[in-house]
């Protein structure tokens, strides 16, 4: 085991799974170049490493940067693209939802169109509205795209090196916070299979499901709460889409109590459809209403008071757990 950010476990898998197939390339804005070369984040040295043919700056067009991806998977390439931040998926949408999402699907499964978006996301680092916002549960609407949201470093080089070698295409989400949280990488060549949710704590009285950054909130909710002879399991679903229902209508039949958390809002969060998964399969083991705790129904504030108020801490996790209880 290694101790790394998330940015260089990310940047692990890209140097492996480009080594291991020359067809797999990166394009984005600055890769490789500028603050892109902090050693903290995914594309540090690559572009010095593998070259300009196969690490691609691009022009500052999130619709071109996805429609490049489109067209070299059709041509029979791995293209990797990064669009920034999570919130300029609505300019690459078109080519990645219209597009994308549905050339398998119009071959009738003949061909295969393996592409990745990698998007930041996350907010506390007072980027602002345009820059924070979580629009996971957009991605996770439109069918025929996979969503990742991986919430430790391990997690992130095994789903990113299935993500790249996968015949779909699939839109990868990383916390920019995450990639400053060190946690132990294996060494050794491994992948993690999409659609698989891990518990990261085990308990018995409430499970919450989570991913991405808010794993950590989870984690401290669930120290805290111990000391009152309160167990939470913790379910990291790691993959939205496939959704991994079987661990996660397992560990609801176990505690019979369920809190989904996470930072995006409120409104149409993917909070929803676990909750609808939950009342539909497993009603009859629930002994409470279940709960979300989520971001409000308001743009990210780029004041850090403001900021602060918009993620969701540990003490709104407690007091939903403790209004089950």
């Amino acid at each position: 085991m290694q101790p790394l950010g998330m940015g260089q476990a990310i940047n692990q898998a890209l140097r492996e799974e480009m080594r291991r197939n020359p067809d797999v390339f990166l394009a984005g804005e600055g890769i490789g170049v500028g603050i892109h070369d902090s050693p903290m984040l995914p594309t540090a040295g690559l572009l010095k490493d593998f070259g300009a043919r196969r690490v691609k700056d691009t022009p500052v067009s999130e619709a071109a940067i996805a429609g490049l991806a489109v067209g070299a998977a059709v041509a029979g390439l791995r293209p990797v693209v990064e669009i920034m931040y999570n919130p300029f998926f609505t300019l690459a949408s078109d080519m990645i939802v219209n597009h994308a999402a549905k050339l398998r699907y119009l071959s009738g499964g003949k061909s295969s169109f393996p592409l990745v978006v990698r998007m930041k996301t996350g907010a506390g680092f007072g980027a602002g509205c345009q820059h924070s916002h979580n629009l996971e549960a957009w991605v996770a609407h439109c069918p025929g795209l996979k969503v990742v949201m991986p919430s430790t470093p391990a997690d992130a080089k095994g789903l990113l090196k299935s993500a790249i070698r996968e015949p779909n295409p699939v839109v990868f989400i990383e916390d920019m916070m995450l990639y400053f949280v060190p946690g132990p990488v294996p060494a050794e060549e491994y992948q993690i299979p999409l659609g698989q949710a891990e518990i990261k704590r085990q308990g018995t009285d409430v499970t919450v499901v989570t991913w991405s950054k808010m794993l950590l909130v989870a984690l401290k909710a669930a120290d805290q709460m111990a000391r009152e002879n309160i167990e939470l399991e913790i379910v990291d679903l790691r993959t939205l889409v496939p959704l991994d229902k079987e661990t996660l209508l397992a560990s609801v039949r176990k505690t019979g109590r369920l809190v989904v958390l996470h930072e995006a809002t409120r409104t149409g969060g993917f909070a929803g459809e676990v909750a609808a998964v939950v009342m539909e399969e497993a009603f009859e083991s629930l002994k409470a209403p279940l709960r979300r705790v989520t971001g409000p129904d308001i743009p990210v504030p780029v004041s850090p008071p403001l900021e602060r108020f918009y993620i969701p801490s540990e003490e709104k996790l407690i007091m939903a757990v403790q209004e089950i209880l």
